[in-house]
């Protein structure tokens, strides 16, 4: 039996499956609809699966793996219920954008597909157009509309699932031209979503989500649709591209249904601290959030202050800033801040931790400055594992490796499946990093991206914080790569790759290069050996938004 079914179809048939619901078709044309409704509609779909289409489209055998595309929240959720009440897992398919090259995107799609052995795609609004693109490329597809069955004749049940069984396959955000996913299954689904209630203290009484946030994303398909789908919490949510048209939206929706909790990566707190300038005192009311969640990319200090302080004028707490550690290999969360504490920033001696790889509190030494992103999660171990395999101490810095039922079991790749556990059960995360003395993971970057020049360990992450803070540079547009010693070069440097408005106006491409080079000199003592002012759009990005370090390097090699 599914634990995680369980879970849902009580909220969805439970005494009060007509309280709470999810809210969509903001700002336009709001429609509420309860979980039971939810339920109810996909019953029908899950139903409709069962059986071939009209047009001879493919049932959705036992167990099957399917993609959806689909830009709509309200015709997500249903569809991704009705898979799992199938005994199905489900793949989000990075969605193209008004800039993808189509024949690129099938090319990649159906290498997505065929790793994950899908039996068919369901495709949704605003992607019906690309219905030709996948005939022609051979793929079994739906459309959402035809899932019209009798919710009466199917049975929901939470034994069509074992534990061990597959749910979600998340796509990771890498290059979609060499796709991976993570295999979640229902049981670290089940032990993830009930860790980050736990830990986030929501209740399903009082607590209302609002969410802008990418469904092909983990942090948006776990954290903000199947979450409060399973657990029968109020979500209001609108798609990315509402928010990106009019980020000042999120903070509409949030004043006007009271809601308590949000999350997003970094850089959306950072435009949303720069649009709540421009809003005339009393117009926004934010004193109902609780969580603001900042996880997904790097925490900067600087942002979320900023943002806070925006919103003080509308009555947002600084206590309500959660920062969090999380990734999709344990479906969602692995540490959460502790609730009403706000920024906890671990100032730490630069010299001690470039040179020794050890977190010295810094005093009045020069500093770098991490966010704490709190204890582990219920029954997730993290542990820091330094060269030959020894486990650190507190404050030692080294690689973050993590264990418990949440975490992923493997990969699904191209060459076959991949494991990602040790013979102990533990799962090295790629990132490096230290506990405090408290308990509290910190993050300090990637170690494949770790920057080293004469002996001491830069991290990107310094590095773009103090170039985004430069005049004209766009926010979470800054990009720090490592530029390895060879061809003329007696040493390992990096350079420095930034969106800007002005590019066409050198003397406004030379300021922002020149303060760039100030900030990031200030920052961390080095100088870049490259700053390139880009254009908007510039800088290559995953399907989710973040910018992407290897892609970018390519792409300054290219510029000569």
């Amino acid at each position: 039996m599914s634990r995680f079914l369980a879970t849902l179809l009580e909220s969805a048939t439970g005494p009060d499956r007509d309280l709470r619901g999810m809210t969509t078709g903001e700002p336009h044309e709001p429609v509420r609809r309860s979980w039971a409704e939810v339920h109810r509609e996909a019953r029908a779909a899950a139903d409709a699966l069962r059986r071939p289409g009209e047009a001879d489209e493919p049932a959705l055998p036992f167990g099957g793996a399917i993609g959806v595309l689909a830009g709509e929240p309200a015709s997500i959720a249903p569809v991704a219920q009705a898979v799992w009440l199938c005994g199905g897992s489900v793949t989000m398919l990075h969605q193209p954008t008004p800039r993808t090259d189509l024949a690129e995107w099938a090319a990649d799609t159906v290498a997505t597909l065929k790793m994950i052995d899908a039996s068919l795609v369901l495709l949704g609004p605003p992607f019906d157009a690309l219905a030709p693109v996948l005939t022609e490329q051979g793929i079994p597809f739906r459309t959402l509309d035809s899932l019209a069955g009798d919710a009466e004749a199917f049975t929901a049940s939470a034994e069509v699932a074992d534990e061990h069984d597959t749910a979600l396959l998340q796509l990771t955000s890498g290059s979609t031209a060499t796709p991976k996913a993570v295999r979640i299954t229902h049981a670290n689904l089940h032990a993830n979503i009930t860790a980050m209630v736990a830990a986030s203290e929501l209740d399903v009484a009082t607590d209302r989500m609002v969410s802008w946030l990418p469904l092909f994303h983990d942090m948006g398909m776990v954290g903000f649709l199947t979450v409060p789908m399973t657990v029968g919490l109020d979500l209001v949510t609108v798609t990315p591209a509402d928010f990106l048209g009019r980020p000042r939206l999120w903070a509409e929706l949030i004043s006007r249904y009271g809601g308590t909790v949000t999350a997003a990566p970094n850089f959306a707190y950072a435009v949303l601290a720069r649009q709540l300038a421009r809003v005339d005192d009393g117009e926004l009311d934010l004193s109902s959030l609780r969580i603001a969640l900042n996880g997904a990319e790097p925490v900067d200090p600087d942002a979320v202050e900023a943002f806070t302080t925006a919103g003080a004028r509308f009555g947002l707490r600084p206590e309500s800033v959660l920062c969090a550690y999380g990734m999709a290999e344990t479906a969602l969360g692995v540490a959460f801040a502790p609730v009403h504490t706000g920024l906890v920033v671990d100032r730490v001696d630069a010299e001690s931790l470039e040179a020794h790889r050890r977190a010295t509190p810094a005093g009045s030494a020069p500093a770098r400055a991490f966010p704490e992103l709190g204890p582990p999660l219920p029954g997730i171990e993290v542990r820091v594992v330094g060269p030959g395999g020894r486990e650190l101490g507190p404050r030692e810095v080294g690689a973050l490796h993590l264990r418990g039922e949440a975490v992923t079991p493997g990969y699904l790749t191209v060459e076959g499946p991949v494991s990602t556990q040790d013979g102990a059960g533990w799962f090295d995360t790629g990132d490096e990093g230290y506990l405090t003395p408290g308990g509290a993971v910190v993050v300090c970057g990637r170690t494949k991206d770790v920057i080293i020049m004469g002996g001491r360990n830069i991290y990107p992450t310094d590095i773009e914080r103090a170039a985004g803070a430069a005049d004209g540079v766009r926010a979470g547009n800054t990009v720090a790569v490592r530029i390895a010693a060879g061809q003329g070069r007696h040493r390992e440097s990096f350079a420095v790759a930034v969106e800007a408005k002005a590019v066409d106006d050198a003397e406004a491409v030379k300021a922002v290069r020149d303060e760039v080079i100030r900030r990031v000199v200030s920052a961390v003592g080095v100088r870049p050996a490259e700053v390139a002012v880009l254009a908007p759009g510039s800088l290559p990005k995953t399907p989710s938004g973040k910018v992407r370090r290897a892609a970018t390097a390519d792409l300054l090699s290219t510029r000569g």
